[in-house]
C-alpha cells in the first residue's frame, strides 16, 4: 500500500472517529470570581482563561468574571492583564458551581500574551522555548510591507531584505526551508523558502498577532520548522459574534507608499447558545522606487564620474554605464516598487461547545526585483536615433518593459474548528484544514520568463485527552501534500511532489513550582520528481524523528528559568536536492545535493552519495524576571547540526558547461562571458550555531519606560569556515512615554561589522539606525482613534544588510516619514 492510500485511510478514519466523539457535555457548571491587584483594587479587562477547554472571558469594571458551561474535571485557570504578571491556578470542577475565587496579580513591566502557535497552552512567560509576540499597538507600529521587515527588530530575528519588496524572517541565523511561516497554524504554502526574491504570501496589515518560536519547533510543525516558526494570526475565521470594525490608512514618503486596510467582524446569537459570526477584511498598498541615503548616492556618483571619465577617454562613450550613472544620480533604487491587494471572507457557526468556521482569501501582488532591471547594451547609433524620436512617456514605457518583476496570485481556503465535549478519554479536538493555489510569475521584457506554481493541501487534528494523574496533553495527526513546479527559462528545480504524514505526542505536568513538558514526533516524507531535461527520475522517502524535554522552574516569586533540550531531524526540500539551473534571485547557478559538477565532461551528473537527513541537537536556557519595575529576559542557545545543507561555491562559473568548441567559437567575443554565473553546490557538513539574546526593561516613572536589548549569532562549519550571510552582533535601546492622549518612543540600534564571513562573501560595515514614533489618541471618535507619525533612519545612514543577497545593490531606505490614522468602532 502506498503512502497516498495510507493518507486517505488515515484521514477518513480520523474524521469518522472525531465525528463520533463530538458530543457536547450534558453536565456543566459555572466558575466565577474576582481579579484584584496587590492592594485589593479590582482589575478591569483582565483575561481569564480555562485552558483545558479554551473558554475565556474578560472581567468587568469591578474585576468580576464568570465562565459558564464548564465541564466537570480538572482545569487550569490562567489570568492576565496589561501591566500585570500572569497567574495560574489548578481547579477541580465537580457537581456544583465554583464561586468566590480571588486571583491577585502583581505589577509587571513586561506584557504577558497567550500564544496560539503551540497546541498546549503557553505564553511569553511560561514557555520553555523562547517566544516573541507582536500584538496590539506594537504590531501596528512595526507593521511593514513584508513579514521580514515587520519582524526584523525582534530579538533573535533578522531579515533577508531583498529590498522592500520581498523580505523573509531569519531566526537565529536560519531561514528558508528551516523556518516555517504559518497562518493560523497552517503553512502559508508559497515559494518563499525557494529563494529570497519570493515574497511571503501573507500580509501583516490585517493580522491581530504575530508569534515567533525561536528554536526547533518540529514537534508542532514538522521538519520544516527545525529553525523556528513564525505564526501570523488573524480573525479570518471569527470565534465570537461581537461587532467591531478596525481601519487604517497611512502614507510613507521614502517610496511614496500608500496603504489602506480594514477588518469587520459581526454576527448573530440565538437563544439556545448557538450563533453565526462573519468576518471580512481587505487591504491595498502601492509604492514606487524607494530613495536611498543622500550621502550614499553622492559618493557613488562621484566615484562613478571618475570611472566614466576614464572610460570616455578610452572608448569615447558607454551608454550602459551612462544609464547606471543616471540611476545613482537619481537617489533611488530602480525596479523596487510594488502594488498589492487582498481580501478575506470568513463565516463561523458558533456552538455552545466551540465553533466551526470556513474562510476564503485572495492575494495579488506585483513587485519589482531590484538588481535585475535589464538595460539593453546594444545601444548603437541606430538605437540612439530611435530613442531620439520617442517622447518622455514612450521612453518610460520602454524602460519598464525592460524591468524584471514578479506577479504573485494566491487563492486560499481554510477550515478551522475547536470543539470540547464530555468523554472518558478525549475532551477537545482542534481541526485545521487548508487548500492553497499559489502562482508566481517572473516577467522580463514584458514576457513571462519563469512561472512557479504550488498547490498544497494540509490537514491537522490536535486531539486533547483528559488529565491522567495530572498529566495533560494532546496527540496530533498531521498531513500535508505539496505539488510544486517551476516552468520556464530559469526554472532551476524540476516539478516535484512532496507528501508528509506525521504523528506527534505532547504532554505537560506541574510538579509544584516546576512545569515539565515532553514531546515526540515521527514523520514519513516522500519526495518525487522527474527532471525531463536531464532524464532523471527521483523518488525518495525520509523518516525524520524529533523529541524534546522542557522545564519551566518558578524558583522565586516573579522569576523563572526555562530549559529546553531537543533532538530534531529535517528532510531536505526538493530544491536542495534537485536544483540544476540559474536562479535569478541569487544570481547564481544552483546545483542540488543529488548532483555533482564534472568539469571534464562540461556537465552536471549524478552524485556518488545520496542526500540524507539533517539532524539537530539543540539546548536553550532562558532566565526571566517579570514582576516589579525591572524586567529581564536572558536567553542562550547552542545548536549542533549534523549533515547541514548549505550552498558551497564550487569555484566554477557556468563557463564550465561550455565545450572546447564553444570556447573557440567565442574566443574573440568580449561580451561572450558577461552573463556567466558562479556555480554553487548544495553540500552537507556538520555545523555549530550558538548565541544569546537579552532584554532589560525598567519602569523609570509611571509613564516612562526604558529598554536595552541585544542579540548575537555565531555559525561555524565544524571542519573550519563560516556559514554565509549570518547577521552580526546587534545592540539597542528604546525610551518610551505613555500618557492619557499621547505616546512616543525613540529607538536606536547598532549593527556591528560582520567580518566572520564565508569564502564566497565579503565583509559588511556596521551602521546605526535611529527611529521614532508618536501616537496621538483622539477621544470621541469610535472606540479608538489614533493619529500617528513614524520616522525611520533619522540619521539618513547608508546601511547594508549582511544577510541580504543584494547588500551591494540595495542599501536600506533613506530617512523616511510615515503618517496615518487608525481606529475602531
Amino acid at each position: 500500500m502506498n503512502l497516498s492510500h495510507k493518507n486517505a485511510m488515515a484521514f477518513k478514519l480520523s474524521c469518522c472517529t472525531l465525528g463520533m466523539l463530538l458530543i457536547p457535555s450534558a453536565f456543566a457548571q459555572t466558575v466565577s470570581g474576582v481579579v484584584v491587584d496587590k492592594q485589593g483594587n479590582p482589575i478591569a479587562n483582565s483575561e481569564v482563561v480555562l485552558s483545558h477547554v479554551n473558554k475565556k472571558t474578560l472581567t468587568n469594571e469591578k474585576g468580576v468574571f464568570e465562565i459558564r458551561d464548564v465541564d466537570a474535571g480538572d482545569h487550569e485557570v490562567h489570568v492576565g492583564a496589561k501591566n500585570f504578571s500572569h497567574f495560574s491556578q489548578h481547579v477541580v470542577v465537580k457537581e456544583n458551581d465554583i464561586s468566590g475565587l480571588t486571583f491577585t496579580l502583581n505589577k509587571s513591566v513586561m506584557e504577558n500574551i497567550d500564544v496560539f502557535a503551540t497546541p498546549l497552552h503557553s505564553s511569553y512567560i511560561e514557555s520553555a522555548l523562547p517566544i516573541n509576540v507582536l500584538s496590539s499597538d506594537e504590531l501596528r507600529l512595526k507593521q511593514s510591507s513584508t513579514l521580514g521587515d515587520t519582524l526584523k527588530g525582534e530579538l533573535g530575528v533578522h531579515s533577508t531584505y531583498f529590498g522592500p519588496v520581498a523580505s523573509s524572517p531569519i531566526i537565529r541565523g536560519l531561514d528558508g526551508p528551516r523556518v516555517m511561516v504559518t497562518q493560523n497554524g497552517l503553512d502559508v504554502s508559497d515559494a518563499s523558502r525557494v529563494g529570497p526574491d519570493h515574497v511571503v504570501a501573507t500580509d501583516t496589515s490585517t493580522a491581530t498577532q504575530i508569534e515567533v518560536l525561536r528554536g526547533p519547533a518540529t514537534l508542532f510543525y514538522g521538519s520544516g520548522a527545525i529553525g523556528g516558526v513564525v505564526n501570523v494570526v488573524d480573525s479570518r475565521i471569527p470565534t465570537n459574534s461581537d461587532t467591531q470594525v478596525d481601519y487604517m490608512a497611512k502614507h510613507n514618503d521614502v517610496s511614496d507608499e500608500k496603504e489602506f486596510s480594514f477588518n469587520i467582524n459581526s454576527g448573530l446569537d440565538t437563544k439556545n447558545g448557538t450563533g453565526v459570526a462573519m468576518h471580512f477584511d481587505a487591504f491595498y498598498r502601492d509604492s514606487n522606487d524607494y530613495h536611498i541615503p543622500e550621502q550614499h548616492h553622492e559618493e557613488e556618483h562621484d566615484e562613478h564620474d571618475d570611472d566614466h571619465d576614464d572610460d570616455h577617454d578610452l572608448d569615447g562613450h558607454d551608454d550602459h554605464e551612462h544609464e547606471e550613472h543616471e540611476e545613482l544620480a537619481s537617489g533611488k533604487i530602480d525596479n523596487s516598487g510594488s502594488t498589492a491587494y487582498g481580501y478575506t471572507a470568513g463565516l463561523s457557526y458558533l456552538l455552545d461547545n466551540g465553533y466551526i468556521g470556513l474562510s476564503y482569501g485572495y492575494l495579488d501582488r506585483q513587485y519589482g526585483l531590484p538588481g535585475h532591471a535589464h538595460h539593453e547594451e546594444e545601444h548603437d547609433d541606430h538605437d540612439d536615433a530611435d530613442h531620439d524620436d520617442l517622447d518622455h512617456d514612450d521612453m518610460e514605457d520602454a524602460h519598464h518593459e525592460e524591468d524584471v518583476y514578479a506577479d504573485l496570485k494566491q487563492d486560499r481556503f481554510q477550515l478551522l474548528s475547536d470543539l470540547t465535549f464530555q468523554h472518558d478519554f478525549v475532551h477537545r479536538v482542534m481541526s485545521k484544514f487548508s487548500y492553497t493555489d499559489y502562482s508566481h510569475q517572473e516577467i522580463e521584457d514584458g514576457e513571462v520568463g519563469t512561472t512557479f506554481n504550488n498547490q498544497m493541501v494540509e490537514a491537522r487534528f490536535d486531539i486533547y485527552h483528559q488529565a491522567f494523574n495530572e498529566w495533560k496533553g494532546a496527540f496530533t495527526l498531521h498531513y500535508k501534500k505539496s505539488d510544486f513546479e517551476a516552468i520556464g527559462d530559469e526554472a532551476f528545480t524540476p516539478p516535484s511532489s512532496t507528501n508528509m504524514l506525521a504523528l506527534a505526542w505532547l504532554e505537560e505536568k506541574h510538579f509544584d513550582d516546576v512545569l515539565v513538558q515532553l514531546g515526540a514526533r515521527v514523520e514519513k516524507i516522500e519526495i518525487s520528481a522527474h527532471d525531463v531535461e536531464h532524464n532523471i527520475k527521483y523518488d525518495e522517502s525520509f523518516t525524520p524523528v524529533s523529541a524534546s524535554v522542557g522545564t519551566v522552574w518558578n524558583f522565586s516569586q516573579g522569576y523563572n528559568l526555562g530549559v529546553s533540550v531537543s533532538y530534531a531531524q529535517r528532510a531536505p526540500s526538493a530544491a536542495e536536492v534537485l536544483s540544476n539551473g540559474p536562479h535569478i534571485g541569487t544570481n547564481t547557478y544552483e546545483v542540488g545535493a543529488y548532483y555533482q559538477v564534472n568539469p571534464l565532461k562540461h556537465s552536471v551528473e549524478r552524485a556518488s552519495t545520496n542526500p540524507g537527513l539533517e539532524t539537530s541537537f539543540s539546548t536553550d536556557v532562558t532566565f526571566r524576571k517579570f514582576e516589579g519595575d525591572f524586567g529581564v529576559v536572558l536567553s542562550a542557545f547552542y545548536n549542533q547540526v549534523d549533515d547541514y545543507y548549505y550552498q558551497q561555491d564550487s569555484g566554477y562559473t557556468t563557463e564550465v558547461f561550455e565545450s572546447e568548441e564553444d570556447h573557440l567559437l567565442h574566443a574573440d567575443d568580449e561580451h561572450a562571458h558577461e552573463d556567466e554565473l558562479p556555480v554553487f553546490l548544495y553540500r552537507q557538513d556538520d555545523v555549530n550555531l550558538y548565541g544569546f539574546e537579552s532584554e532589560l526593561i525598567y519602569q523609570v516613572a509611571p509613564n516612562v519606560k526604558a529598554k536595552l536589548f541585544g542579540d548575537y549569532i555565531r555559525a561555524k562549519l565544524k571542519d573550519g569556515g563560516n556559514l554565509p550571510r549570518i547577521p552580526p552582533l546587534r545592540v539597542g535601546s528604546e525610551f518610551s512615554y505613555t500618557g492619557d492622549n499621547f505616546a512616543a518612543s525613540l529607538t536606536a540600534q547598532r549593527y556591528f561589522n560582520q567580518n566572520k564571513v564565508s569564502a564566497s562573501e565579503t565583509t559588511t560595515d556596521g551602521y546605526t539606525m535611529v527611529d521614532a514614533h508618536v501616537n496621538y489618541y483622539v477621544d470621541g471618535i469610535g472606540n479608538d482613534f489614533v493619529v500617528f507619525l513614524k520616522a525611520e533612519n533619522i540619521l539618513d545612514n547608508d546601511a547594508r544588510v549582511h544577510s541580504s543577497f543584494l547588500k551591494d545593490v540595495t542599501p536600506l531606505p533613506a530617512r523616511a516619514f510615515s503618517v496615518g490614522v487608525r481606529g475602531s468602532f
